[in-house]
């Protein structure tokens, strides 16, 4: 339980800011290249569906106190 709001407040920051940065350099990228700009963004969600299908563990049906002892345990 010692770790839900520091984790809540980093997603928080890190969300905000990569939205930032995609919102800042998604019409540079447009004005490149408009299909390159879909490969780009295409290629990084399929990256992020493998890391977290392969990576990232199940949560559902889990307690904090039981997720925060698997994390620990690795």
């Amino acid at each position: 339980m010692n770790i839900k709001g520091a984790a809540g407040s980093l997603s928080i920051i890190v969300s905000s800011l990569s939205n930032g940065v995609i919102a800042y350099a998604f019409n540079f990228l447009m004005d490149w290249s408009p299909s390159g700009t879909f490969f780009i963004f295409a290629s990084i969600n399929v990256f992020c569906v493998l890391f977290i299908s392969i990576l990232v563990p199940e949560t559902k049906g889990r307690t904090l106190e039981e997720l925060q002892e698997s994390l620990t345990m690795n």
